[in-house]
């Protein structure tokens, strides 16, 4: 994608891409065949990428998974699904777009779809808040998943956000109680729930779209209590230490592997999704399309049985 702003240990892969630009830019104004030595610096760079985003640090991974221009969920309506209807409202106080949600087709398969949304620039941040979610836009999200309940539709749940909106209003309007109350409901609806980790996973604002029967995590994002500058703010009483806390954290998609929290991990193009919005899609939609085939197949009391002891086994320990 053009003008995608880069990350600092992306510095040797920029130079590459730089390379190539001057070539084909040189070929265009000449007229001169450059494709043998385009083809070599193109495997060249295939190659860095691949090197760089396999040993990403914690704190690297974090960056990644906020990149301004990595794929938001309307991004991924566009590329992963089919019929989109949007559904506005709480039915209480207002529309929070910080939350988007409606039925779509995946695969031909009818599903519930809600995520989370950020802009792309400040006008569009300011509307969709961040995508740090007030309580409205939780109690939207329930509302949804109880209509895809009540017409035995999968709920597909796509988590990326800074974490819930702590605002004064917000608080007033009872922002604990309507994620306390979206944890109880999920953990209890009636029909299939997958949530996809896409970007950030922060604190009870993530979590109150992910208490679903299978987690998937994209291979870059994070999904954490807190984040790293949060941490470390409280802990060391400096955002300077925001790297030893990423490491603490253990936040990415293979350490949550790792520990049970995370069921799969959604590999991206090289380069992370942010590069290649289109590969991102195929590899999401290929794994959202896996994941529901097989849990439509259960009956609904053994998938709340099943659902009930994933959560209960998180955390548990053993001492020799």
């Amino acid at each position: 994608m053009a003008n995608v702003p880069h990350l600092e240990f992306e510095h040797d892969i920029v130079e590459i891409q730089g390379q190539i630009d001057k070539l084909l830019d040189l070929a265009d104004r000449k007229g001169i065949d450059v494709s043998a030595e385009v083809v070599v610096l193109r495997e060249k760079l295939q190659l860095l990428e691949e090197q760089t985003y396999e040993s990403l640090r914690p704190i690297e991974q974090v960056q990644v998974a906020r990149h301004p221009l990595r794929p938001y969920t309307l991004d991924y309506v566009e590329r992963v699904f089919t019929d989109w209807i949007e559904i506005h409202g709480d039915r209480a106080f207002r529309d929070d777009e910080a939350i988007v949600g409606g039925w779509a087709r995946l695969a031909g398969r009818s599903v519930m779809l809600i995520g989370h949304q950020k802009g792309r620039d400040m006008k569009e941040n300011l509307r969709r808040n961040f995508g740090m979610p007030h309580p409205e836009g939780y109690r939207k999200a329930l509302r949804l998943m109880r209509q895809a309940e009540k017409f035995r539709r999968p709920v597909i749940t796509l988590i990326d956000t800074p974490g819930a909106y702590p605002g004064i209003g917000a608080e007033e309007r009872g922002q604990a109680e309507a994620i306390a109350t979206n944890l109880r409901e999920m953990a209890r609806l009636r029909t299939p729930l997958v949530s996809v980790v896409i970007g950030e996973g922060g604190s009870g604002g993530a979590l109150a779209l992910g208490v679903t029967d299978r987690i998937l995590m994209l291979e870059h994002s994070i999904y954490s209590v807190i984040s790293p500058e949060g941490c470390a703010a409280i802990l060391w009483r400096s955002a300077e230490h925001r790297e030893k806390a990423a490491e603490a954290l253990r936040l990415t998609s293979a350490n949550l592997k790792d520990l049970g929290v995370c069921d799969q991990i959604v590999l991206e193009p090289p380069g992370g999704a942010h590069s290649d919005w289109d590969g991102a899609a195929r590899n999401l939609g290929a794994a959202l399309v896996r994941v529901l085939d097989e849990l439509v197949l259960l009956p609904v009391d053994q998938l709340l049985t099943q659902r009930w002891a994933k959560y209960e086994s998180i955390g548990a320990w053993r001492e020799e």
